[in-house]
Formats: structure tokens, sequence, C-alpha cells
């Protein structure tokens, strides 16, 4: 076992560190380097082996050390052994083998989230808030989350065995059924959200999201003769390369140039272009995004950014310009390396975090704002680079971490959504749903009765000043200041609590909405009051203000 081990070290590392061409005399530097290292790192286990008072886990040991040997590199370069290839396939293809679900631990244990509609664990009856006691017999007292999905995991048409206890009922019962293949839609919701204007939201890029997207317009093309369509992206954290070169496709004239990708070798450079004739040359498009956009959804919004194609809405994006490749290495293992940039049509880099360059105390860089270069449009705009897409027409997340986001955190709007569903057997469609005060005071009453507290960060903060306040010696001198700072952060829960009445009630509104109307009636219900969403159609209901934004740019 020992002698193969190293052989896994030496192809991560002749992969990740030898560059495309170097000298005769720098290819033997490098050579020599790598083959002393594995013959240090080889010895050293050796050694312990023989000698260490206790029993070694070698695996866990070398897994140990490969993920040290990435952990200054990118946090998208990282080592998938054998026993997780399966991420793999999800994260390209959105299958996997189980009963779909999405499950989280909470103070009762191993807890159903979300079922997903139409797929086993809701035809078979489980339901959000049911606690999962037994997987084919085994308790999950002790479970991890990612251990208690890895068990629900399986081959499809493999049977599974659960004991569950629902709230509500005394006694535990069992659920016996089918895992089946799991495919999570890149699409999990479109509408017509006014004439002539279609609305999809695109959750990731993964095998067929390009298919899906055309399919879309065309049926809504077909049944409500759009003009115009709002593309979501926000949330949406990338995938395939090809499948948003594919979407882009659909809009601008063949052969246009959507993104290229620069690395050291010439298989890591490349330009992606458009293949075929577009589809919907003529469609007015609107992109949304937010900070947690991010590469494929960055090129996508980048593209119609640079190419004038259409309006990008929302806040800047995450600002990943990175591109990963999945090598196989040793014993079925891989290793998802970053192997390139991606730079879109203008010329621009969107990558804000310089992972190569840190600072001595090991602190990431980001690129400021300063030193951001400009670059031009088809149409002569003004684009920035260095940090992400910089949208049209931005709007501020005016959601703040506040009061509503601590009691998230606690599980407590789940925890109320149970004892509400099992009151309510049914509940209005999502656009007509609505809580009322009483609701309100029902959850209030809630919170408190499972003694609900909460220690803002900023008490966090100051409480860690006022101590090196002490320590230096300058309390005494700024008591008074201290006393009176100390006094504002200290919150009234009810006085808080209603000051974010609005906020409150709409996530404890989502939590209750997917209990019966799934994923889909949840994303309906929070786009009733979307922002976003309302500038979009503003934009494309008004023909002069959607012209004015493509000729302005941003200054």
């Amino acid at each position: 076992m020992h002698s193969k081990l190293p052989h896994t070290l030496l192809f991560l590392i002749l992969f990740l560190g030898l560059p495309a061409t170097t000298t005769a005399q720098e290819e033997t530097t490098k050579t020599f380097n790598i083959s002393k290292s594995l013959s240090i790192f080889n010895s050293v286990l050796r050694e312990l082996d023989m000698y260490y008072v206790d029993t070694l886990q070698h695996e866990q040991m070398v897994r140990s050390a490969i993920d040290y040997m990435l952990r200054d590199l990118d946090p998208y370069t990282v080592y998938i052994p054998e026993s997780e290839t399966e991420d793999i396939t999800f994260m390209t293809s959105g299958e996997y083998g189980g009963i779909g679900a999405i499950i989280t631990k909470t103070e009762d244990g191993i807890c159903v989230s979300e079922p997903y509609e139409g797929m086993p664990a809701q035809k078979y009856g489980l339901k959000a808030g049911d606690i999962i006691l037994e997987i084919d017999g085994e308790k999950t007292t002790n479970f991890s989350v990612s251990e208690a999905s890895s068990k629900l995991k399986g081959t499809p048409n493999t049977e599974i065995k659960l004991k569950i206890q629902r709230y509500g009922h005394k006694k535990p019962f069992e659920k016996k059924f089918l895992r089946e293949k799991i495919h999570i839609p890149p699409i999990s919701f479109s509408k017509i959200v006014a004439p002539g204007i279609g609305f999809i939201l695109l959750n990731d890029f993964t095998e067929q999201a390009s298919l899906e997207v055309k399919n879309i317009i065309m049926d809504m093309q077909t049944k409500h003769q759009i003009e115009s369509l709002i593309l979501d992206l926000r949330g949406n954290g990338g995938g395939l390369i090809d499948e948003a070169v594919k979407i882009m496709g659909y809009f601008v004239p063949k052969g246009t140039e959507v993104v290229s990708t620069k690395g050291k070798t010439p298989q890591a450079s490349h330009t992606y272009r458009t293949t075929l004739d577009p589809i919907f040359p003529d469609m007015k498009l609107v992109v949304l995004v937010n900070n947690a956009s991010a590469s494929a959804s960055e090129i996508l919004a980048g593209a119609v950014q640079d190419l004038d194609r259409g309006i990008v809405v929302g806040e800047r994006t995450f600002g990943k310009g990175l591109v990963q490749n999945i090598r196989p290495v040793s014993y079925g293992g891989h290793v998802k390396v970053t192997t390139a940039k991606y730079y879109i049509p203008s010329g621009r880099c969107l990558q804000a975090i310089d992972y190569a360059q840190r600072k001595e105390n090991g602190i990431l860089r980001r690129v400021p704002d300063s030193l951001s270069q400009a670059f031009k449009t088809r149409g002569g705009r003004t684009v920035l680079d260095g940090g992400g897409i910089i949208p049209d027409s931005i709007t501020q997340d005016e959601r703040k971490i506040n009061i509503a986001y601590y009691i998230y955190a606690k599980n407590l709007y789940f925890s109320f959504a149970n004892r509400y569903v099992a009151q309510h057997a049914s509940i209005p469609q999502p656009a007509e749903f609505k809580l009322t005060d009483q609701d309100f005071d029902d959850f209030i009453a809630f919170i408190k009765e499972k003694k609900f507290t909460y220690t803002p960060q900023t008490k966090e903060y100051f409480d860690e000043l006022y101590n090196f306040s002490k320590l230096e010696g300058l309390d005494k001198e700024a008591e008074a200041e201290f006393e009176a700072l100390r006094s504002k952060l200290l919150p009234d829960l009810d006085v808080k609590l209603h000051e974010n009445k609005d906020e409150i009630l709409n996530l404890l509104g989502i939590e209750i909405i997917k209990r019966y109307y799934y994923q889909k009636g949840a994303i309906e219900y929070s786009l009733i009051d979307d922002k976003d969403l309302k500038v979009a159609i503003e934009l494309l209901s008004d023909q002069a203000k959607f012209l004015a934004l493509l000729q302005k740019g941003i200054e």
C-alpha cells in the first residue's frame, strides 16, 4: 500500500506544477525537486508506519496531505477520491441516485428540509420536517448531514427503508420505497410575468441546460407571443462553459466570440464562438444577477453586456474568472484543477481575487476598484474588469443581517412551519397566499416560547474592542463613550421584531409555501415583491429607457 500512495501525489504534483514550456535546466531542477519531495514524503510515511505508537489511518493521512498541498492554491482546485466520484456526475449532469430530497440537521436530528416535487421522497409521502430516525435499520443519531446523504444515495431501483418521526404524530412509522435516478433540472421556474415578457430562472449550467432554455422560450413564443425575455441568473454558481455559449448563441450571430480561456498549456487556451444561426435574434433581453452569480453565469451576463445585446440588472456579480477541468488520477480519484482564466468579448477578465498573491499574513488580495481597467463594449460603452460584472442597472440589496436572519439561523421558521402545516390542511395558491397580523403574533409567541435570543455581531465586535481597550489601559478614559454605545447596541427584542416584520413574514411565508407547493411555489411567492424583476419589466416595457441604458454604459 505504501509504495503505491506516492504515485498519486506524483501525478498531482506533476500535473499542477509543470508549466507548458521550460528550459532544459529548469526542467531538470523541477524533476529533481519533485523526486526529492516524494522521497521525503515516502520516507516519513514509512517511518511513521513502523514506529508510531498508535495504528495509523493511512488513507486519511494521505488525504490530509493532498488537501494541505492544495490549500494555498484556489478553493476550486480540489481532490475528489473514488468514494466521491458520484459528485462529479452531479456537478456536470445534475443527476444522482437517491430519494430526491434536501436534508439538514436540527436539534431533533437528521431532518427532511425539502422533498423535490415528483421524486421518490415526495411520491412516497415524505414531508418537510420529517425526522429520519433510521436508514435501513441504522440509527442516524450521530450522523452528520454528509453521512446521512451518503446513506440515502444509492443505485437506482434499490430499496431503502426509513424510520420517520413526524410532527404531531406520537409514534414513528416506516417508509419503504425504491431509489430512483434523480435529475435536478437546470430550470426551476418559468412564467409570463407581463404581456409579451417571459421569465426563466436558470439554476445552473449543467448538461442540456441550453436545450431546456431554448424549448421554454419557443413554447412561450408559440403560446404567448413573447418579444422579451428576463433570464434570472441570481444565485447561479456556474457550470459548463459550453452551455453558456450555446445559450448566448440563441441571441447573437453565428461565429460570435463569447469567451476565451488562457492558461499555461495549449489545451487550456481556447476561444468559444457560437456555432449556429440565432433562433431569437430580435428578442429583447434582460439578465438578472447578484453577488452569488459566478463563473458561467458571469460569462453569459458579461457577453450580453459586452456585445450590447441586452441589459444586466441587479448587484455586482461574484467575480470568478477561473476555469476548472476535472482530471483522473490514480485509483479512481479525480482532481478538479484550475487550468485557465476566462476573458469575455471586451477583453476583460472578471476575476476578483488574486489567489497567487497573498499578503504576508495569508489574507487574500482582492482587486481594488481603483486598479480596475476600462474596456469598451461593441457599441462603445465603458465597462470595467477585476471584480465581476457591474450591472447596467444597479439595484442595491436592501436586506441586511438583522434579526430576521438570526431567526433563520436557528431554524425557527422551519419549526413554526411544521406546526402551521399540522393546523392547516391547505392554503391558497402562492400568488394569493398572505400571512396575517395574527400569524405574525403567533410566530412571535412561538419564538419566545423557544426562548429565542440573539447577540448582534456588532455587539460582539464591541465587546472585543472593549476588552482590547482594557488590555491597553484605555477603558477608563473612554468609559462614558463605551457605556453610551453599549446601551445602543443592546437589542430590544420586541422592537426589532416589529421593525423587521415584513422581512420576517416574507421568510416565514416562503418556508410555509414550500410545504404545499414545493420549490416552484416558493419561487412564485418570492417574485411577488421582487425589486429586480420589477425593474426588468419596467425596462422591457419602455423602449426609450431600454435603449438609453444600452447607450449610457458605466460612468
